[in-house]
């Protein structure tokens, strides 16, 4: 499989996990662009992708559908209520709050692994593929790769910006993520772009 082809294939991969994480949470919204996990990591909960990762998203996305408020300090701090949602997707909190990250660092209890054990395996083997492919192409342009970065606001590629699409909806999105494949927006099918001209005005 081609490297063009694989953050398609991951992406459709993150799209069927959500999926299986819906069908024990009905509120759960859709997920709008898997695409935009792909090549970073959270700021917030400082995690590498995978089913961990998402159930963290999950959290969020319950919050939103539900108009609670579970994060505060831009996003980065993770309070009691996003603890409750963790809680209630299977994750679990055993430590202190963190002074800047609050509750953020959740981790799958046992039986929410079991429970989701053909999920992972399968997501696993797309995000393995995954990175076997880019490192591959790395590799083949004999120089140094440097990833996305393993914390939002840091150097290294992973900041993240606004990408628009024509009916003015607007999405958080790592540069690299874009070069990549193009994420399109599922109300006006056409694709997101970089919001850095008059174009992008609207939103």
């Amino acid at each position: 499989m081609s490297t063009t082809q694989q953050p398609l294939v991951l992406a459709a991969e993150l799209a069927l996990a959500w999926g299986d994480i819906q069908r024990h949470h009905s509120d759960l919204p859709n997920l709008a662009a898997p695409e935009s996990l792909i090549g970073e990591s959270s700021s917030a909960c400082g995690t590498e992708l995978g089913f961990e990762r998402l159930l963290h998203e999950a959290a969020h996305g319950l919050a939103a559908a539900r108009g609670i408020r579970d994060t505060s300090r831009a996003g980065r701090y993770h309070n009691r209520r996003f603890l409750a949602l963790a809680d209630e997707l299977g994750l679990d909190h055993t430590a202190d709050p963190h002074p800047s990250s609050g509750f953020s660092l959740v981790t799958m209890r046992p039986e929410t692994r079991e429970r989701y054990g053909d999920t992972i395996e399968r997501l696993q083997r797309a995000l393995g593929a995954h990175a076997a492919a880019t490192s591959g192409a790395a590799g083949d342009r004999s120089g140094s790769f440097r990833g996305p970065a393993t914390r939002h606001g840091s150097s290294g590629g992973g900041v993240r910006v606004k990408a628009v699409c024509d009916c003015g909806r607007n999405v958080r999105v790592v540069p690299s993520v874009l070069s990549q494949a193009a994420i399109v927006c599922g109300a006006c099918g056409q694709p997101f772009r970089i919001a850095d001209g008059p174009a992008a005005s609207r939103s």
